[in-house]
């Protein structure tokens, strides 16, 4: 088994533990040897075996089981210094592309894109693991293209972003937010300065902003930043809704009642 690298600032805080954890659970069962996948031919070793001798016995396999570091991986700080984050919406995206602390090193980051003060501003935990060169240019930036449609926007009247510029394993949020990217968001949102905010993943960024709306996250309507507030949604992410197709009825309802909600307060 290889030796996993737990100190991967990408991977959440218990991961090592757990981990560790597993491992000593199997060896209490009493499966403390390492296997391998090579393929092994039984039957022809004991059928090329001379009579009266055993068929040959394969090598023994290390027998000690390689123990985990269980040290927490911790966040980078986001560019503690926040005199040198963006202060105009042009310089945002050049910013998010090369800030190092913001993705691990390596990582395949992708930009947002669309206009600012767009009619809607969308956001995702994350770029989707089939997209392409541009971010929600796969099978869940599909969905979203269909229900925008649906919603009587043009691709163009829409800015498309993500919280994290690059696809990682087993986000932290909760850390990630505690290092800094929650308040990147809403410098974010603030720089973007949308009309109306629809979040699909609601309960990673809730997590990355220090807010625990798990349970009450659709009836949320406004999501306040650094220079006010702005009408927002929060939904499920859109890989839960390609898995489960009848839940769009339900954003599909909530995003009536919000332009009703927005309509009247006008």
């Amino acid at each position: 088994m290889g030796q996993l690298d737990t100190n991967d600032r990408s991977l959440g805080h218990s991961l090592g533990g757990a981990l560790e954890a597993a491992l000593a659970w199997w060896a209490g069962a009493g499966v403390d040897v390492a296997f391998v996948d090579e393929p092994q031919d039984w039957l022809a070793a004991e059928s090329t075996a001379p009579a009266g001798r055993a068929a040959p016995v394969l090598p023994p396999m290390e027998q000690k089981v390689p123990r985990i570091s269980a040290q927490p991986a911790v966040p980078l700080p986001v560019a503690e210094d926040r005199r040198a984050w963006p202060q105009k919406f042009e310089d945002f995206a050049l910013w998010w592309l090369s800030e190092q602390s913001l993705a691990p090193r390596g990582a395949k980051r992708l930009a947002p894109h669309g206009p600012s003060r767009a009619q809607l501003m969308v956001l995702v935990p994350m770029p989707a693991e089939d997209d392409g060169e541009t971010l929600l240019s796969g099978r869940t930036g599909k969905l979203l293209d269909a229900m925008l449609g649906a919603m009587g926007l043009e691709p163009a009247a829409v800015y498309r972003a993500s919280a994290l510029p690059a696809r990682v394993a087993l986000p932290d949020w909760a850390g990630l937010g505690a290092a800094g990217l929650g308040a990147v968001l809403k410098l974010h949102v603030a720089l973007a300065a949308p009309k109306k905010l629809l979040v699909f993943g609601r309960g990673d960024i809730s997590a990355l902003l220090g807010h625990d709306l798990a349970h009450n996250a659709h009836h949320l309507r406004a999501l306040n930043h650094e220079n006010g507030s702005v009408p927002a949604g929060f939904e499920y992410d859109l890989e839960t809704l390609l898995a489960k197709p009848g839940w769009k009825a339900g954003v599909w309802q909530r995003w009536l009642d919000g332009a009703a909600a927005t309509a009247g307060s006008e």
